[in-house]
């Protein structure tokens, strides 16, 4: 591609379970003049049932745990671009995003939910790719899109792949809660388990915390379209929502005992070599590889072999990282090898010795390399 969207939203806050609210932000799918999948004899919306579902999982969350603040992107029938779902999360300085929808496929026999981080699979890439296409495709009903999202063509293959090598800092924490509602709507509300999948949306692509996109049932099925219509099945599968909310929750307390939840963005103390560079002004790319509490020295065992490292300081953790470059294509061709032993590293920039959003460094080197 010869641009890429640029959807920044720096997301300065972070905290401690004891330091703000919780906050979640719970996005019922389409809306207004997009009406998402429709069943085919029926004529159930997904939008309908997104909205139902959505607000009941407010609810029940707010009951239990009073504590939490619950946000949604919409609690009417209207109509919300994906960038400006994102944009309330950020703007909240939210802890967690859920968005809620349902599927379709061309084959009326196709069920079963499947909840979503994002990502691009390797095996899979081609079911993942229409599910994104048709989420994405919403971006189409919005007033100068081509703008917004750069050129971004949800139909096009070549459009998605910028997610390929674009890993959430929140990957971890995504999956965890993801893990969680999958299991819930396959043992509590009895969903054909389709798994727990990456693709590439661009509402979880433009959020600054953990993200999930769920989907509920396919309603192109009459039978699964008729469950995901019913009020017995919005209520149970509302409930295996929250209930996957409150057992990540209850894990975030255990582990935080108070202290750091999530950091969005770092106040970094920087090695020399973090600041040396040629051009000041432009994003210097770094592979993140390995967290931890204490100072490790060059060559420690733990770094597999990676030479020479470099390290920022958040919130009392050292973040170690690999490589040094202005150049977001060879960062990328660096990355594969660090995966190859760390499979959860991923992309992190600097100017200047402060840390950026990963977004905002590419578009920049996007922009001075056409």
């Amino acid at each position: 591609m010869r641009k890429l969207f640029t959807l920044l939203y720096i997301l300065v806050a972070v905290t401690t379970l004891s330091a703000k609210d919780f906050i979640v932000v719970i996005d019922a799918g389409h809306g207004g003049k997009d009406p998402g999948a429709i069943s085919g004899c029926k004529k159930i919306y997904e939008k309908n049932v997104t909205l139902k579902v959505a607000l009941a999982v407010g609810e029940e969350i707010k009951k239990n745990h009073p504590e939490v603040k619950v946000l949604y992107t919409r609690d009417k029938d209207v109509f919300v671009g994906l960038n400006d779902r994102a944009h309330m999360a950020n703007k909240a300085n939210a802890d967690l995003f859920i968005s809620i929808h349902t599927n379709a496929a061309k084959s009326r026999t196709a069920k079963g939910a499947e909840t979503y981080t994002l990502g691009i699979e390797e095996a899979r890439t081609e079911r993942s790719l229409e599910i994104a296409k048709r989420e994405n495709g919403v971006i189409l009903l919005e007033d100068n899109h081509e703008r917004t999202y750069a050129n971004f063509n949800p139909n096009s293959p070549e459009s998605y792949i910028i997610f390929e090598y674009m890993q959430s800092e929140h990957v971890k924490e995504s999956i965890h809660i993801a893990q969680y509602v999958q299991e819930n709507l396959c043992s509590d509300a009895q969903r054909l388990d389709r798994g727990v999948r990456q693709a590439g949306f661009l509402v979880l692509n433009a959020t600054s915390m953990p993200s999930i996109l769920v989907e509920l049932g396919y309603i192109s099925n009459a039978e699964e379209a008729k469950y995901l219509a019913s009020a017995t099945g919005q209520k149970k599968m509302s409930h295996c929502i929250s209930e996957a909310f409150d057992k990540y929750y209850a894990d975030l307390k255990k582990s935080s005992n108070a202290n750091t939840v999530t950091a969005a963005r770092p106040t970094t103390s920087t090695t020399a070599a973090q600041t040396t560079s040629t051009e000041e002004d432009k994003p210097i790319f770094k592979i993140q590889f390995l967290s931890t509490s204490k100072k490790l020295e060059q060559g420690d065992k733990a770094f597999k072999g990676l030479n020479p490292v470099a390290y920022y300081t958040d919130n009392g953790m050292y973040k170690y990282t690999y490589g040094n470059t202005t150049d977001y294509n060879e960062i990328v061709r660096l990355k594969r090898k660090v995966n190859e032993n760390f499979k959860d590293a991923f992309i992190v920039a600097f100017v200047k010795g402060e840390r950026i959003e990963t977004q905002q460094a590419i578009a920049l080197f996007k922009k001075n390399n056409p």
